[in-house]
């Protein structure tokens, strides 16, 4: 399996080549103003901002606080960013790879065949010397097709039927003890917590492939189960939908998540240590 993790020194070398991936920067901050400034100021030479709640994901509803964009609305957006389907695209942002996942996943998820997560995001680019470009860029448009299915989705409706329901929040919000964003706290009952922060080491950088098989089989999610995750909005379930790929578990986005659950009242609410 190809890893979708790119390391630095991959992404210069592969920049100094003939055939170099286009670069998506995904900076965000939930709750934060958008990263375009950020990206203004220093970012990969080349390389194109996406913004995360414009392009990534379709306005608040009953559907979550991040659903998933309309098939033409992601599309527009990766070709005005410069994705080419027979191009590598690499994503990074300023937040461990929390919002450069979801790119990942929904690229992945309308077909791209090359998608890489650069790992260590952009702290990792500046602390080994890669070159920064400032001010905007406008890439040459790309030819992206959208094409949905090629990753697995659960909906609000089957997901107390998925085998291995991971909760990628922090232990205290899916405990119920604090919900900072949420109506409500606590967790779908019979989910099991690997908060995000388990898949990095301390650097920052994602844990190795069989670290990562150790902590998921912990909670059952092994590459013969029936897995999904979900988190608040499905932004941040991505980092544990990328950090099982790393592991060689194959596992479902639920992009509602949480914010999708609770917006009915009727639905049941667990809280404490499963």
């Amino acid at each position: 399996m190809t890893s979708p993790l790119t390391t630095t020194d991959e992404l210069r070398e592969a920049l100094a080549g003939d055939a170099a991936p286009t670069v998506l920067d995904v900076r965000y901050r939930l709750g934060g103003p958008p990263g375009r400034a950020e990206f203004e100021r220093g970012h990969v030479p080349g390389s194109a901002y996406v913004d995360l709640d414009r392009d990534l994901a379709a306005p608040p509803g009953p559907r979550g606080r991040h659903p998933l964009p309309p098939v033409e609305v992601f599309e527009a957006a990766m070709r005005r960013a410069g994705v080419r389907g027979d191009r590598p695209v690499v994503v990074l942002d300023d937040w461990a790879g929390h919002a450069a996942a979801r790119a990942w996943w929904l690229l992945r998820f309308h077909g791209h065949p090359d998608v890489r997560v650069l790992d260590g995001a952009w702290p990792a680019w500046l602390a080994a010397g890669g070159p920064v470009e400032t001010g905007p860029t406008t890439p040459p448009a790309g030819d992206f097709t959208a094409r949905p299915g090629s990753m697995p989705v659960v909906d609000v409706d089957r997901v107390l039927d998925v085998g291995v329901l991971v909760d990628a929040r922090a232990a205290e919000r899916y405990r119920g003890e604090t919900e900072p964003i949420d109506p409500v706290a606590g967790h779908v009952p019979g989910a099991v917590n690997v908060p995000t922060s388990s898949n990095l080491g301390p650097d920052g950088r994602f844990r190795e492939a069989d670290e990562l098989r150790a902590v998921y089989a912990a909670v059952g999610a092994t590459p013969d189960a029936d897995v999904a995750a979900y988190c608040g909005s499905g932004v941040t379930a991505a980092h544990d939908v990328l950090a099982m790929e790393v592991a060689g578990v194959r596992a479902a986005l639920w992009p509602g998540s949480w914010s999708e659950w609770v917006a009915d009242p009727s639905r049941p609410v667990a809280t404490g240590q499963d």
